[in-house]
Order: C-alpha cells, then sequence, then structure tokens
C-alpha cells in the first residue's frame, strides 16, 4: 500500500495519528484472536507432549508385558580363565560343576623343513605346469593349477582364493640371514572332523614326499573339545563336540571354553535374575509418573489472577490419568498370590504418582517369582497389569477413537479456523487503513485550501483598510 502523507498546512490536526489510533482500535479483535491461536498452540504442544510421555509409559509396559520378558537369568563362573558362560531366558537355575579335558583345535600342517625355499618368489614348478589339490574333512577336492614359473606366492593366493575351508600362510623358519619359507594350511574350522589331507602335489614342496626327503610336518593336531559335566566321582556325562562354543552341554546356558581345567573342576552357577525385572518394575512407575506430573504441572488454577493452567478443566487430561491408573492399580483377574500391585510394594501417593516399597517389592519376589510374573503378564486367562497398560495407551492414541487424538484433531482445526479468520481481518483492516488515509488525506488537502482562502481574504482586507 502506498504511503499516504499529511501536510498538516497549518490546521493543528495531525491525522496520522489518528489513523494509526483507529487502527489501532479496530486490530483489538484481530489481537484477542491471535492470543486466542498462540494459546490453542501452546496446548497442542502439551498435548502432543503428553502422547510422547503415553508412547514411553507403553514402552516401559512393554518390556514387562510377556511371560520370556520375566525369564532372566544370570550366569557366574568360578574360574573366568577355562571359560564364560552366558545363559538365555530358558536355562534353568542351579549349580553345574564342568571340567574341561580338551580344547578343540584347527588342523595345521606345513611342508617338512628340507623342502623350504629360499624365497618366497623363487619357482616352486620344476616342469611346465604343477597341481596342488586337499580335502577337507573328506569332502571335495579342492585344486589350484600351477605355471610353469609359478611361487609360493602364488600357491599360497590360489589356495586362498578358493575359500574352500582352508587358509594358506607361509612363515620362515629360517634366520633372516639364511631364510626358509614353508607353506602352512590351516582349516578355518575346528574339530576331530576337520582334518586336511594333500592328495596331489607336483610342486617341489614335496607334500606326498615323492621324493623320500619330503612330507608333513603336523604343527596342530585337529581335535574335538571335551567336557565333563558333574561331580565327577558319581555319574557326570561326557560332552564332544568340535568347537570351543558349546550350547547344548546346560540348557539355555553358552559356554566358552579358553583353557583346559586337569584334574579340576569350574562351577557354573545359573541363578534367576529378579534385579533386572525389578529394574524394570521401577522403571515402569517412573514412566507413570512422568505423565501424572506433567499433567499435575498444567492442571493448576490461581485464585489470585482467576486464571488456570493450559490443562485446567481439560475432560481428555482426567480421561488419560482416570484409564492408565484404572489400568496400573486394578485388581488383575484370574491372579492368584497377588493380585493388585499395591500388594508388591506399589502405593499411590495424594498428587497421584507412584512410589514402590523395595523391601516388600524384594519380598514379592522371594515369596512367589512366578506370581508376580503373573501379575504383569499376559498369559492363558490372566490380562496382566503390563498389558492393561499397553492396552490402556492404545486406546487413548487410537487415530479413529482415541481421545487423545480427537483431541489434538481438534485443537488442530480450532487453530486451522483461527489462522484463517486473523488472516481475513488483517486483510479487511488493511483496507480499512488505506480508505482512512484517502480520506483523511483528503480532508487534509481540503483543510490546506480553506486555510489558503482565509489567508488571501485576510491579507485582501488588511490592504483595503
Amino acid at each position: 500500500m502506498p504511503t499516504v502523507s499529511f501536510g498538516g498546512l497549518g490546521n493543528g490536526l495531525d491525522f496520522g495519528q489518528v489513523v494509526d489510533q483507529m487502527v489501532k482500535v479496530s486490530r483489538l479483535p484481530i489481537n484477542r484472536l491471535t492470543d486466542k491461536k498462540a494459546a490453542l498452540n501452546s496446548k497442542f504442544t502439551d498435548y502432543t507432549t503428553l502422547s510422547t510421555k503415553l508412547i514411553a509409559l507403553q514402552s516401559a509396559a512393554d518390556a514387562l508385558r510377556l511371560p520370556s520378558l520375566f525369564d532372566r537369568t544370570s550366569v557366574s563362573v568360578s574360574d573366568a580363565t577355562v571359560l564364560s558362560a552366558t545363559a538365555s531366558s530358558t536355562a534353568t537355575a542351579g549349580t553345574y560343576t564342568v571340567r574341561v579335558t580338551q580344547l578343540a583345535q584347527a588342523h595345521q600342517i606345513t611342508n617338512k623343513a628340507a623342502k623350504a625355499v629360499a624365497s618366497t618368489t623363487t619357482d616352486i614348478v620344476s616342469g611346465s605346469s604343477a597341481t596342488f589339490s586337499f580335502t577337507v574333512a573328506g569332502g571335495t577336492t579342492q585344486t589350484v593349477t600351477l605355471g610353469d614359473t609359478a611361487t609360493l606366492e602364488d600357491l599360497r593366493s590360489g589356495i586362498n582364493d578358493l575359500g574352500a575351508g582352508v587358509t594358506a600362510s607361509i612363515v620362515n623358519t629360517g634366520t633372516d640371514a639364511a631364510p626358509a619359507y614353508r607353506l602352512v594350511l590351516t582349516a578355518t574350522s575346528t574339530g576331530d572332523v576337520n582334518d586336511i589331507a594333500v592328495t596331489a602335489d607336483d610342486t617341489t614342496l614335496d607334500f606326498l614326499n615323492a621324493s623320500g626327503t619330503g612330507g608333513i610336518d603336523t604343527l596342530q593336531a585337529a581335535q574335538d573339545s571335551i567336557i565333563v559335566v558333574g561331580n565327577p566321582a558319581l555319574n557326570p556325562v561326557t560332552i564332544q563336540r568340535n568347537g570351543n562354543t558349546i550350547t547344548d552341554a546346560i540348557a539355555g546356558v553358552t559356554l566358552t571354553l579358553t583353557d583346559t581345567t586337569g584334574a579340576g573342576t569350574v562351577s557354573v552357577n545359573v541363578t534367576q535374575d529378579a534385579a533386572a525385572v525389578k529394574a524394570n518394575i521401577k522403571a515402569l512407575a517412573t514412566a507413570y509418573n512422568d505423565v501424572v506430573k506433567f499433567i499435575n504441572e498444567r492442571n493448576t488454577y490461581d485464585i489470585t489472577t482467576k486464571k488456570g493452567g493450559i490443562f485446567f478443566n481439560e475432560p481428555t487430561v482426567r480421561g488419560v490419568l482416570s484409564q492408565i491408573g484404572a489400568a496400573l492399580s486394578t485388581s488383575v483377574s484370574g491372579a492368584s498370590t497377588f493380585t493388585m500391585v499395591g500388594q508388591i510394594g506399589f502405593k499411590t501417593e495424594r498428587d497421584g504418582t507412584m512410589t514402590i516399597d523395595d523391601a516388600k517389592l524384594d519380598a514379592a519376589f522371594s515369596t512367589s517369582y512366578a506370581a508376580v510374573k503373573t501379575l504383569f503378564t499376559r498369559q492363558s486367562g490372566v490380562t496382566g497389569v503390563a498389558q492393561l497398560l499397553v492396552d490402556a495407551v492404545d486406546a487413548l492414541d487410537d487415530t479413529a477413537s482415541g481421545s487423545l487424538t480427537l483431541r489434538k484433531n481438534g485443537l488442530t482445526d480450532q487453530i486451522g479456523d483461527l489462522t484463517d479468520d486473523i488472516a481475513r481481518k488483517e486483510d479487511l483492516l488493511a483496507q480499512y487503513e488505506a480508505r482512512l488515509r484517502r480520506q483523511y488525506a483528503a480532508l487534509d488537502g481540503l483543510l490546506g485550501q480553506l486555510q489558503s482562502q482565509i489567508g488571501f481574504l485576510q491579507a485582501t482586507s488588511s490592504i483595503k483598510k
């Protein structure tokens, strides 16, 4: 809009200020709408934050919802230099005696020292070509074909390129001054069955001892691991596996062997890990309290200013507290020893938050771990507290009928309507201001003309005198 200026011309009136004041008064309804929109935006932001906190509560409940989440175990080993152990949810609590009599090894062989070469780039093919063949665990024959100038490095690369369960490497068994390079073949898998057998060798390495001075040196025998589970003085069970990680000796427990025990034994102690479950129960109470405190902070009323907080007099918020409170505090149908969380240490405070009596919770675990599990989880015929909380949040956030979703959608619609209304009113106000400025500019011009005429008449009158 082009700027309209007012000359004044001595009329004593500043029409610019008059227009500004009239526009300012006319803007008051727009300001009220803008304030209302800002309040709705703040409310929508807080409702969105509330949804996030409810999702966090649901996640905390989800960590307690299934029976398997209570089947937590921890495992300790009396001598960690011999073996380590991990336990799954299927492990049974108990103490197990283990003796490690043998570790699994990978088969490793090399050519005889008499057939070592002085350089890794020395020609190891005496004729026009050569083949080198081997098997692993009696499997398919693997063959490397070499040209007439092939070297130890070429043979090593050819074997490794096969990817056939054997790794080839070169070692210097001589000195720096007088090197003696030999080819070492190592099975990639441990165990007695995974032995390496050289079936053909036309190279000068002479693994098959065609010359009478060649052959094979075994650097490491192929062997299985062997452990004995149980009291050696009674009827222990001997277990032999081709690796050093054993998953089926103790149900639900994985043993990783690192050394032998000789005549001694190692104790593997599997216990129920109530501490982890207890931490999840406390996390549930924390997430619940986070929701309650967030609502409480915004559901206040100031009797001095007579103004309520953002959530004051909001039925949706009251519904949220009612639904999650009922889910957490309800009596669980089908449960026996413990039917309510109050029986295991939960206590509702005056502000609606929950506290947990640690001693009472520990006593509940000691009394019946299974009953605490039933109280929280979803099992046949029983819908526990954790599942009820998950369902409550799902109902509140349901995209079609959830009260929280509907309230946020309603706020979005209100904000959109206000935005449109403010834009329309701003446009009308701009037109009104432009009209005022044109009218007062015309009036200012008219007053200027009248002032000029009055001055002319006054001058003429004084000349006649």
